[in-house]
């Protein structure tokens, strides 16, 4: 017996010990790949150049510069080598890049509330990031390192600033396979020769990346004249080197549609980082193939690539494991959360999102909208973008996800490449004046550096505000968004409503099925089920976006009238 009892005690510390060693080699490994590793940089005398305060929100350093249009969008100049150029982005936008990490932070503390959570959560981005680095290009890393410089020290907790921002860098993705969230659902377009009003390449798309009303306040229009490559311009933000929209100095344009994909385990090359490759490099769809070919994605993608030079757009479809280049049929292009080529066509991932979400229906809308309509000019391509309608002009509610404009776009632009013109709304959303900028004349040496109180952009060409600003179902709108902050704090704490609420909440947006099922998830929350189940039977009665959310909702109905 007591053998038996020596033999099991000796198991048991020989199992015990073994466990102790392989974590502690699994905790070693996790701190050596974790572990902070910025590029080599030969050069640091950039860091000694001061930023210089200009007032009226205009600000230099050496060469480089950021200033506020009358507009409300941040313009910015930006040149020299890759450290220097992410030096100048840091140290310009310095406010700027605390504020957007403020909100993207809180926007996370929104998404995953418990401390617990949010641990765990950094050190599994740190562990699936463990080699981003490596499917980086040198030239990208030292200018994120050079920005990062800038990072405030406040949310070291999160990591170091070279980490954080390399890793947000990857956030897109994540935010495009974890697609419950409804981080993203973008629409672009283009048309030419007969579908264009003079026969002109035209690219319209809304960028409907949402992280929160926050986020998308400082857009910047970024003018960048790197040491190698092109020229080119993007609309971005303040801790983002990457392209989700952009044009270049030949007339090649890019913007980002997430396809379906499932989640990854393992860290590639982020999409807006080869979105900037495509951008710097590529003068032609087959030059912007190529480079695509080069990368591995950990994400699906659908790259639309607009170019003057072969004046016509076409799309790179690419999933971790295999790519395609799509090429219209037609003089014209329509591009949502779906892959359209042959190299999907037999995909199952591909077909359930199809059977499943808003993606069809969007493109069926904007389709309807280009048939139903003389060839466009560029107001008819902004008309589009701005549609909230459903097919056949049904009313679906402000802020539906099968609408063109779902009211959350990030920014939204339309790029005339053979003219090397861009538009870029000033918001909100897409329903502000879309500013206009010709390339030709921003990057011409005599006014790369910027004078005192000088509108860059060409006034005469802007495109005027949506007239639904002005409207009553504007401040519906708005109410509506109010009140769904509200309605999500008193779920969280399990507050009872106001007296009336539930009228006024409704009657903000009625047509809205996502009105009804957020009522119904708070009733449900508060164990008040029979109410619940009315609500979820309400938003039933609505247009829903696709297979997915209505099932989603029919079970949520099954489980309150068990």
């Amino acid at each position: 017996m007591r053998s038996k009892n020596k033999s099991r005690i000796r198991f048991l510390f020989r199992f015990l010990l073994g466990f102790a060693l392989l974590t502690g080699i699994v905790v070693a490994y996790f701190l050596i790949i974790a572990v902070d590793h910025p590029p080599k940089i030969n050069d640091y005398t950039s860091l000694k150049i001061r930023r210089l305060n200009h007032g009226d929100n205009t600000l230099t350093l050496d060469g480089n510069w950021l200033r506020k249009s009358e507009s409300g969008l941040w313009e910015m100049y930006l040149e020299g080598e890759p450290f220097e150029r992410g030096v100048a982005f840091g140290r310009l936008s310095k406010e700027l890049l605390y504020y957007q990490e403020s909100v993207f932070v809180e926007q996370i503390r929104e998404l995953v509330p418990s401390d617990g959570y949010l641990k765990v959560l950094k050190y599994f981005i740190a562990f699936f990031n463990r080699n981003l680095d490596t499917h980086v290009p040198t030239e990208y890393l030292e200018e994120i390192y050079g920005t990062s410089l800038s990072c405030a020290p406040e949310f070291d907790f999160v990591g170091s600033g070279y980490q954080r921002q390399l890793n947000y860098h990857a956030a897109h993705d994540i935010g495009h396979a974890l697609q419950g969230l409804n981080l993203v659902a973008c629409t672009s377009f283009s048309v030419w020769d007969g579908f264009s009003a003079d026969s002109s390449l035209l690219v319209g798309r809304n960028f409907d990346f949402y992280m929160g009303t926050k986020f998308a306040e400082n857009k910047i229009v970024a003018f960048v004249n790197p040491s190698k490559g092109h020229k080119f311009m993007m609309i971005t933000w303040a801790d983002m080197i990457g392209v989700v929209s952009g044009m270049n100095d030949q007339g090649l344009t890019v913007t980002l549609n997430a396809a379906k994909s499932a989640i990854p385990w393992q860290a590639a090359t982020p999409v807006t980082l080869l979105a900037r490759e495509i951008l710097q490099y590529a003068s032609t769809i087959d030059e912007a193939y190529a480079i695509s070919k080069k990368r591995k994605l950990f994400v699906s993608e659908s790259i639309m690539v607009g170019s003057a030079k072969d004046h016509r757009t076409a799309l790179i479809e690419k999933a971790p494991k295999r790519d395609d280049l799509v090429m219209p049929e037609e003089d014209r292009i329509i591009c949502t959360n779906h892959y359209q080529g042959v190299a999907f066509s037999s995909d199952e991932a591909n077909l359930s999102n199809i059977r499943g979400s808003d993606s069809r229906n969007r493109y069926l809308r904007v389709q309807e909208l280009l048939d139903a309509a003389p060839p466009a000019g560029v107001e008819s391509v902004v008309s589009i973008l701005r549609n909230q309608q459903g097919i056949g002009n049904t009313d679906l509610g402000m802020g539906n996800q099968l609408a063109i404009n779902q009211l959350i776009a990030h920014h939204s632009v339309v790029f005339k490449p053979d003219s090397l013109l861009v538009w870029v709304s000033a918001g909100p959303w897409q329903e502000g004046k879309y500013v206009a900028y010709d390339l030709n004349k921003v990057f011409d040496t005599e006014i790369s550096m910027i004078r005192s109180h000088h509108e860059i952009a060409e006034l005469n060409r802007t495109v005027a505000p949506d007239t639904f600003l002005n409207s009553p179902d504007y401040e519906r709108f708005r109410l509506y968004q109010e009140m769904t902050r509200q309605l999500a704090g008193f779920q969280k704490n399990e507050q009872p409503l106001p007296g009336g609420f539930e009228k006024t909440y409704t009657g903000s947006n009625p047509a809205l099925f996502l009105t009804w099922v957020r009522l119904g998830d708070y009733f449900e929350s508060m164990g008040e089920l029979k109410k619940a189940a009315g609500y979820y039977n309400e938003s039933l009665r609505r247009v829903i976006p696709g297979k997915d959310d209505e099932l989603k909702i029919k079970e949520k109905l099954g489980k309150c009238l068990k």
